[in-house]
């Protein structure tokens, strides 16, 4: 199925002006009959398989690779843009993940610091001690680290602290209704509040709406990520959603 993968990329937005900071890498799979899949159901199969470490390894790849050619859509000067990968339970255990993050930047020549590697909760509380020593190897390489999912999992408060990250996501679950539902508001207040004053940056993932958009920015966060700005797109409609986003500014 390796050659049926295909990377789509999402924006991610500075809330305040709506500049682009980066994306977040997303698989899918092109099946030659069905079309399409969406990543809820073939993630959970491969991750079962074992084929999920071999797909994440093609996936850094591919998404360092692209991160490359988008500077040179970009206009002189322009901040270098980050490229979010998400990494999975299994390739979170897996020995040569490491070897494969560094690949996949000696492969690309893609800056260390351009290169955002997200894990979940649940998969940082797995075992605590490898994260620790896992998340402070890719440190030193110069790589961002993001929590992904943030508020969905049980884990402990302490361990944020002890934890080398730059970046919380908060879960679209508790930004779906943040408009109208004051406990989603106060579980999302609360993140940016805990996120900020441990120095931290925080993306809202499935912003909708204006509406989502505009209370986001009242609250402090610092980027959102959603339809509002951009759905999930392969690299030729990025390319071409990027020369109108220059465009405009340009003008």
């Amino acid at each position: 199925t390796r050659h049926e993968l295909v990377a789509y990329f999402q924006p991610q937005v500075s809330c305040v002006d709506s500049s682009v900071k980066g994306f977040e890498a997303l698989m899918r799979w092109r099946h030659p009959i069905l079309g399409l899949v969406s990543p809820a159901q073939f993630i959970p199969l491969a991750e079962n398989n074992g084929q999920i470490v071999s797909m994440g390894s093609w996936m850094l790849k591919e998404a360092c690779m692209q991160a490359i050619r988008w500077q040179e859509y970009q206009p002189p000067g322009a901040p270098l843009l980050r490229i979010a990968v998400n990494v999975s339970l299994r390739q979170f255990a897996d020995v040569n993940l490491v070897r494969d993050v560094q690949v996949a930047l000696e492969s690309s020549g893609l800056h260390p610091q351009q290169l955002e590697l997200e894990i979940t909760e649940g998969t940082a509380m797995l075992d605590m001690q490898r994260t620790m020593d896992l998340l402070r190897q890719f440190k030193s390489m110069g790589l961002q680290l993001a929590i992904d999912d943030f508020g969905t999992g049980y884990s402990s408060l302490a361990y944020l602290k002890r934890f080398p990250l730059d970046v919380l996501k908060i879960d679209q679950s508790f930004i779906r209704q943040i408009c109208s539902d004051k406990d989603d508001r106060a579980i999302a207040a609360a993140i940016l509040s805990l996120a900020h004053s441990l120095q931290l940056k925080v993306i809202a993932e499935g912003v909708e709406t204006e509406e989502q958009h505009t209370l986001l920015t009242e609250m402090g966060c610092d980027e959102i990520q959603g339809y509002l700005h951009g759905r999930p797109m392969p690299s030729d409609d990025l390319q071409v959603w990027m020369h109108e986003k220059y465009r405009h500014k340009a003008l």
